[in-house]
């Protein structure tokens, strides 16, 4: 993605972010299937070290995720929606990030909770973006994943009433977990879903559980398949 793409990206976002936490903030509650996920990614990092929700919003994963007992940050590109996850989320530290190279150091997180992290990057930086997630996960580390299924984009200029200039993909699930297998995931499980109707915007869901293998000399216990 170019430059002048990624700062369209994130001015788009710095402002609609109060209307976002607005209409989006409290999904969760509605979203049986998202908590369940939630849940297991919660059960599987929990004691292992921080955990990240990527892509984060105004961190509305992470506070779920917080409240299921693990420790967890938030990671956005828009100024603004860090902004709101701070205020929202007292307790949790967000950074702002550009997701195709982050500032931070390998090895970081012992989980990523990614949910439609990836809808705004062209396919052709799917590659890349795995490789980010890949090299700041630790090893034995769990990547939640979700996105749209499909194989459009959609490109806006207003949003919620506000002018905007944003992309929004959608990806095949082969696209995404051959990016994801090229960068050095194992994929452990997927999961597909329709919308919940009145909930959501009415596309077909994906979501993709993916580990980042064990050193040998790790205990065998880190690199269990989810069941």
């Amino acid at each position: 993605m170019s430059e002048q793409k990624i700062g369209d990206v994130q001015k788009s976002y710095d402002l609609v972010a109060q209307e976002y936490v607005r209409r989006i903030y409290d999904e969760l509650r509605y979203k049986p299937l998202d908590r369940q996920l939630l849940d297991q990614f919660a059960a599987d990092v929990r004691g292992k070290g921080l955990a990240c929700d990527l892509g984060c919003g105004p961190g509305q994963v992470a506070r779920y995720l917080h409240d299921c007992g693990i420790e967890v940050c938030g990671v956005d590109l828009s100024a603004a929606m860090i902004e709101q996850g701070r205020r929202l989320n007292p307790g949790i530290e967000f950074h702002q990030q550009n997701m195709l190279a982050m500032t931070l150091p390998d090895d970081s997180w012992a989980g990523i909770a990614a949910f439609y992290a990836i809808v705004n990057f062209p396919p052709g930086d799917l590659p890349t973006v795995s490789r980010e997630m890949f090299r700041l996960l630790k090893h034995g580390g769990l990547l939640l994943l979700s996105f749209h299924i499909g194989d459009s984009m959609t490109h806006l200029d207003e949003w919620w009433e506000t002018k905007v200039c944003v992309d929004f993909y959608y990806f095949t699930v082969e696209q995404v977990t051959a990016s994801l297998r090229s960068a050095g995931f194992q994929i452990e499980r997927l999961i597909e879903r329709d919308p919940y109707p009145d909930v959501e915007y009415q596309s077909r869901r994906a979501y993709v559980f993916a580990r980042k293998p064990a050193r040998r000399d790790d205990s065998p216990a880190s690199n269990q398949t989810l069941v």
